[in-house]
């Protein structure tokens, strides 16, 4: 994965960001891997007043990125806002466990192998009064997971919004990629994250897998037209203390929405590998259990084939008790966890 470290206000990350590709011939507009289209910056458009809204730091960090790269913001902001639902893609498995002993959250990223080279992982530290956060994307400024100083840890998985009278059911709002850094920017808690999300329009469909370091642990399922949190039971107990989620929704109020006949990347076997694992393991599960669930090594989760294309480009576990990060940089039946450390703000490498 590449590695970045950005430190600053959003527009001194954003254009350090931005003219550092540019020195090295770099243009992102250049790689993109999909047609920049006039519905594309139509629908951006009708997304920048939410942005200007709920997150106008956002913004200037793609101002900055364009002047860094001399391109216009608006192509940034369509290819940025679009991303999710314009497309919709549906891949990735999430999981959270809160036993007592662990606070864990994991997740595999699921991606195509032709774009594993350009995968980031990300330390931004905010001289504002953001939180500083470390963050892993197949994207840039978009997080798909991460783990903010506060404690607070969250990982997405892409659901295929149900259709409408005209095609996919989807609105001008924040997607995925962008409420999840959101997420860790301004949140502390799970319960703080829950209440935005009921606040902010959302553009694309989704789950969000939170935990915090005071052991809450949701998911919340959601598109544009609805939202539903699931959580593990006011009992909290031990052998239910955990939450998962793939590609589709699961929830009663929300799973009639689910597309028939989408290519979810084996999504419903992901989750019941998940959901049979936890219902089992959850209420003792450490560490070293997480990483042979998210291995493949308690059934089928990250065993693809990589002649077709897919793989599982990265692996993390959050651990929330201790402050610590573990990520395997490519498919983790094949990779080995490394270790990282976050915390009081520092966010440094522990390697080990």
């Amino acid at each position: 994965m590449i590695q970045e470290r950005l430190a600053g206000n959003h527009y001194e990350c954003g254009f350090r960001f931005g003219s550092t590709l540019a020195e090295c011939g770099n243009y992102i507009l250049e790689q993109i891997p999909f047609s920049i289209m006039e519905e594309r910056l139509c629908f951006a458009a009708a997304c920048l007043p939410v942005y200007e809204t709920y997150f106008p730091e956002i913004l200037e960090e793609i101002r900055g990125i364009a002047e860094g790269q001399r391109c216009p913001a608006e192509r940034l902001q369509a290819v940025l806002f679009s991303m999710y639902a314009m497309p919709p893609a549906c891949r990735c498995s999430c999981f959270a466990v809160s036993n007592g002993a662990e606070i864990l959250l994991g997740r595999n990223s699921d991606f195509l192998t032709e774009l594993q080279d350009r995968n980031r992982n990300v330390r931004y530290c905010f001289s504002d009064d953001s939180h500083s956060f470390y963050g892993n994307t197949t994207s840039f400024v978009q997080m798909e997971d991460g783990v903010n100083e506060k404690g607070l840890a969250a990982g997405l998985t892409s659901v295929y919004p149900p259709s409408g009278d005209s095609g996919p059911l989807i609105a001008p709002g924040m997607n995925a990629g962008l409420l999840l850094r959101f997420f860790l920017e301004k949140c502390a808690s799970v319960e703080e994250a829950l209440a935005w999300l009921e606040r902010i329009p959302v553009s694309s469909a989704q789950t969000f897998t939170l935990a915090d370091a005071e052991g809450e642990i949701a998911v919340a399922e959601c598109f544009a037209g609805g939202l539903k949190v699931m959580r593990p039971g006011k009992e909290k107990l031990r052998r239910r203390a955990f939450v998962c989620a793939a590609n589709f929704f699961h929830s009663e109020e929300l799973r009639k929405f689910n597309e028939p006949g989408i290519d979810t990347w084996e999504a419903e076997p992901r989750y019941q590998t998940m959901q049979r694992t936890l219902e089992t393991e959850a209420g003792e599960m450490g560490l070293s259990d997480a990483f042979d669930l998210l291995a493949g090594k308690k059934g089928f989760l990250c065993q693809y084939d990589r002649m077709t294309g897919k793989d599982t480009v990265w692996s993390v576990v959050y651990d929330l008790k201790r402050g610590k990060i573990y990520q395997a940089d490519g498919n983790p039946s094949r990779c080995e966890f490394v270790e990282a450390a976050f915390g009081n703000g520092s966010m440094e490498t522990a390697g080990r």
